[in-house]
């Protein structure tokens, strides 16, 4: 007989079981062994509909083809721009890339974009040997201007935006603050510097309780005992 022996939401170590039978399938983050599904990370569980995955509660970022991130350029080359994006891996930024405009061969890089500039960017690809692509040529893609960068743990970024956007949302409506979420876990906050200090609070709220339930209820709890008049 199958049964699921956790519940959703519930936090849960490498190796425990999940569910015991057939009828129940292993997601993201679990494997099956024999008649049993096991969490491999430390995690919340999460049952939907006949899958069970777990979203873990920290680790490193893994680059995906398609994922919108923040990264801060490091270097100059000849073909382009080396790129931290906050990971191990080595990324880097193409002229034809860059930009749609026809860039000279001896035109200066730097005055398009200089080291230590942040930039939002998309991957294009990842490659086997742990290298990555990236791409400014997609809408809402640029170069960031003012504003402040805050860093958060990656795997609390889903939290952060909430379902559908609702929770990334709420913060920027009760800021002011233009916002942008990398899925690296760089966060580009832009308003005043009262509104920009609120969001950061809010946002490193959610990743210290994200595994709490009705945390949406507590944020906006927060964000009106604390607004700042845009």
């Amino acid at each position: 007989m199958s049964k699921i022996i956790v519940e959703e939401r519930s936090i849960v170590i490498p190796g425990e079981i999940l569910a015991e039978g057939m009828d129940f399938l292993p997601g993201d983050n679990t494997f099956r062994e024999n008649n049993q599904i096991y969490s491999k990370v430390l995690g919340l569980a999460n049952i939907s509909g006949r899958v069970i995955k777990i979203t873990p509660l920290s680790g490193p970022y893994v680059p995906k083809a398609g994922d919108k991130i923040i990264g801060k350029v490091t270097d100059i080359a000849f073909s382009g721009w080396r790129v931290d994006t906050a990971t191990a891996y080595s990324a880097m930024l193409n002229v034809k890339d860059a930009t749609s405009r026809f860039i000279r061969k001896e035109e200066d890089l730097s005055k398009i974009l200089a080291i230590g500039d942040y930039i939002v960017v998309m991957i294009t690809n990842v490659t086997s040997q742990n290298l990555i692509d990236l791409t400014m040529k997609e809408p809402g893609l640029h170069k960031i201007s003012g504003g402040r960068i805050i860093n958060i743990n990656s795997q609390k970024v889903p939290r952060v935006i909430g379902k559908k956007g609702s929770m990334i949302s709420l913060i920027k409506q009760n800021t002011g603050c233009d916002i942008t979420v990398g899925q690296n876990g760089l966060i580009w906050l832009k308003g005043s510097p009262d509104g920009e200090f609120l969001a950061e609070k809010a946002i490193k709220l959610i990743e210290n309780k994200s595994h709490q339930e009705g945390l949406t209820e507590k944020i906006e709890q927060f964000l009106e005992k604390n607004k700042v008049n845009n």
